[in-house]
C-alpha cells in the first residue's frame, strides 16, 4: 500500500513563495495520476493542480500562473510550486495518487497547512 507524505507548508507574507512536496513510500508507476487538492475551513476541499502520467497538467483557474505542480518518478514525488500566494490560498493541502490512471484519487497524504498573511 503506498503511503503519501506531504512537507513544505508554512507561513508566509502576501506575495511570497512555497514549494511542497509529496513523497510516496512507494513505486508511482509511470501511468499514475498525482493531484493537489486544498481545504479551507468551512469549505468543500477542492482540486488545485493535476497532473497525468504523461505529465499533461491542469490547475485551477485562480491559481493558474502562480502555482506549477511537478513530479520526478525516479524520487517517487511530486511538488507544488506556489508563488504570488495570495491570502485566499490559505488551506490544508493535501496530494493524492490514481495509482492506476483510472480517474479515482484512492491514496491521500495526511496534509500540510498553508497559511499566507495580508
Amino acid at each position: 500500500q503506498v503511503q503519501l507524505v506531504e512537507s513544505g507548508g508554512g507561513l508566509v507574507q502576501a506575495g511570497g513563495s512555497l514549494r511542497l512536496s509529496c513523497a510516496a513510500s512507494g513505486s508511482i508507476f509511470s501511468i499514475s495520476a498525482m493531484a493537489w487538492y486544498r481545504q479551507a475551513p468551512g469549505k468543500q476541499r477542492e482540486l488545485v493542480a493535476a497532473i497525468t502520467g504523461g505529465r499533461s497538467t491542469a490547475y485551477k483557474a485562480s491559481v493558474k500562473g502562480r502555482f506549477t505542480i511537478s513530479r520526478d518518478n525516479a524520487k517517487n514525488t511530486m511538488y507544488l510550486q506556489m508563488n504570488s500566494l495570495k491570502p485566499e490560498d490559505t488551506a490544508v493541502y493535501y496530494c493524492a495518487l490514481d495509482k492506476y490512471g483510472r480517474g479515482l484519487y484512492d491514496t491521500w497524504g495526511q496534509g500540510t497547512q498553508v497559511t499566507v498573511s495580508s
